[in-house]
C-alpha cells in the first residue's frame, strides 16, 4: 500500500477470485435491491460545485507508489454528483483488503476537512496513472458504470459503460453501478492491471473482470457475467457514451466560434456478415433510434475519425486528440442490434450518443448471461478493412440534368492503391 493507504479497523484479507465474485453477484441477486445514497453524510450531500472541484487526491499518497509496479492509482472522493460509496479493495497473492477511508489523503477547499467523517465511508471511484508518466490518468472509473481511458494521445473523451438499460426508452432510464472494486497489485515488470467490479441495479447485479494493458492505445479485456432480478427487455452490453452537437456536415452554429464541436463524428460497424458500415452522427431535432440488425457482430465503435485541429480551432479541450473506442467481442454474441440512441443538445459537455450491443431476447431472472469482449481506445479502430477505399465525404446538391439531385461519394483509396497509383 501507498503512504497513507490502511485497510479498514478490524478487517482481514479475505481470499478473492473472479469465481468468488460471480458467486456473490449471482446471491446478490436472489435478495431485494438496497440504494445508499441517503447513507452519505450531510456535508457531502451538500457540497458546492466550487468545494467539491477543489478536493484533490495527494499524489504522494498513491496506492502502490512505493512499490515496484508499473502502474499507481489515485482515488476520488464522494460528494456533488456522486453520492452513493464505492468500496475499493486492494488484491495481493489472491487475497483482498478493503482500503479505508482517511481524510488526510485529500487536499481541500482552504484545507478544511468535511468535519468528521467515517473511515468505512468509501470512495467515489478511482484513476490510474502509468510509468511513463504518473502526471497524467490513463483511464478512471468515476459514477454510476462508467469508465474511460486514453490513448496515444493521452486525451480522455468518450465514455463506456458496464451496462446500459432502456437507454432511449419512454421510460425512465435505469443506471445500474459498480459498488465495489478489486484491484491485484501487478508483479515487477507486468504492464497489465487487473480490476474486478461488482454491479449492481434494481434490475441485475454483474461480475465484471478487467484487463487493462496499456501498450500505445490502450486495450481492455472485459468478461462480463449478469444475474438479473427482472427481466431486461432493453438491456445494452458494452454500452459507448458520447457527445456530437455539430460536425462538418451541419450548417455552423451562429453562436459558437469553432465550426465543429464532437468527441465522436460517426458510427462504425463490421456485422457477422463482414460487411463494414459507417453511419455519422447528428444532433437530431428530436430524440433519435437506430437499429442495425445482425447476427454475432464482428465488432462496432464510436469513431473520432477527424484529426484536423483547423476543424475544431478548440486550443482548450482538442476536439482533435479525442480518443475513437472499438468494441470487438470474444465468442458468439448471437442475434441482436447494434443500436444508436442521438439526443437533442446545446450543450457540449452533455454526452448525447450512446451505441450499444441490443441482445435480441431480454435477459431473464435466475439465469447467467455471459459476454467478453475487447475494448479499443486511440485514434484508429483495429481491423481497418485495409483491402478497401473509405468514404472520405458524401455530398448532394443539383447539377448535371435540371431539377435533378445529384449524390457524389468522395473516396480514399487504400494505401496498396495508392502506392501503385502515384
Amino acid at each position: 500500500m501507498g503512504t497513507g493507504l490502511q485497510p479498514v479497523s478490524g478487517s482481514r484479507p479475505r481470499a478473492f477470485s473472479y469465481a468468488w465474485l460471480k458467486g456473490r453477484a449471482r446471491a446478490l441477486a436472489a435478495e431485494a435491491y438496497v440504494s445508499h445514497k441517503d447513507e452519505l453524510p450531510q456535508s457531502l450531500k451538500s457540497i458546492s460545485w466550487d468545494d467539491y472541484q477543489a478536493i484533490a487526491f495527494r499524489s504522494d499518497r498513491a496506492l502502490w507508489r512505493d512499490d515496484d509496479t508499473a502502474f499507481q492509482i489515485q482515488l476520488f472522493h464522494l460528494g456533488l454528483y456522486f453520492q452513493q460509496p464505492v468500496k475499493i479493495h486492494e488484491v495481493i497473492d489472491g487475497e483482498a483488503t478493503e482500503l479505508a477511508y482517511r481524510q488526510d489523503l485529500f487536499r481541500y477547499n482552504g484545507d478544511q476537512p468535511l468535519g468528521d467523517l467515517p473511515e468505512d465511508l468509501g470512495y467515489a471511484g478511482f484513476r490510474i496513472h502509468y510509468h511513463n508518466n504518473f502526471a497524467l490518468d490513463l483511464a478512471a472509473f468515476l459514477g454510476a458504470s462508467y469508465f474511460r481511458a486514453v490513448g496515444a494521445e493521452m486525451q480522455y473523451g468518450l465514455s463506456a459503460r458496464g451496462l446500459a438499460i432502456d437507454t432511449g426508452m419512454n421510460r425512465e432510464e435505469e443506471f445500474p453501478r459498480f459498488s465495489e472494486f478489486w484491484l491485484e497489485q501487478p508483479a515487477p515488470g507486468s504492464q497489465l492491471l487487473r480490476v474486478w467490479a461488482l454491479l449492481d441495479s434494481p434490475s441485475t447485479t454483474g461480475a465484471y473482470a478487467f484487463v487493462l494493458d496499456p501498450g500505445r492505445n490502450m486495450v481492455m479485456d472485459v468478461d462480463v457475467a449478469l444475474y438479473p432480478r427482472t427481466e431486461i427487455t432493453r438491456a445494452g452490453i458494452a454500452p459507448l457514451t458520447s457527445m456530437y452537437q455539430v460536425g462538418e456536415n451541419d450548417d455552423r452554429m451562429g453562436y459558437d466560434w469553432r465550426p465543429e464541436i464532437h468527441d465522436s463524428d460517426g458510427l462504425a460497424i463490421r456485422n457477422g456478415n463482414g460487411e463494414w458500415l459507417w453511419r455519422p452522427l447528428v444532433n437530431p431535432v428530436n430524440l433519435r433510434f437506430n437499429t442495425f440488425q445482425d447476427n454475432n457482430p464482428v465488432g462496432f465503435g464510436l469513431l473520432q475519425r477527424d484529426r484536423d485541429f483547423d476543424h475544431y480551432q478548440d486550443d482548450g479541450v482538442f476536439y482533435d486528440r479525442r480518443p475513437s473506442l472499438w468494441v470487438e467481442p470474444r465468442g458468439d454474441w448471437g442475434r441482436g442490434s447494434v443500436d444508436l440512441v442521438e439526443i437533442p443538445t446545446v450543450d457540449e459537455t452533455f454526452d448525447n450518443i450512446v451505441a450499444f450491443w441490443h441482445p435480441q431476447e431480454p435477459l431473464l431472472p435466475g439465469r447467467e448471461y455471459l459476454y467478453s469482449y475487447r475494448l479499443h481506445w486511440g485514434a484508429q479502430a483495429p481491423l481497418r478493412p485495409y483491402e478497401l477505399a473509405t468514404v472520405q465525404a458524401t455530398r448532394t446538391g443539383l447539377g448535371g440534368e435540371a431539377l435533378t439531385e445529384t449524390w457524389l461519394y468522395q473516396y480514399t483509396p487504400p494505401p496498396v492503391v495508392e502506392r501503385q497509383l502515384y
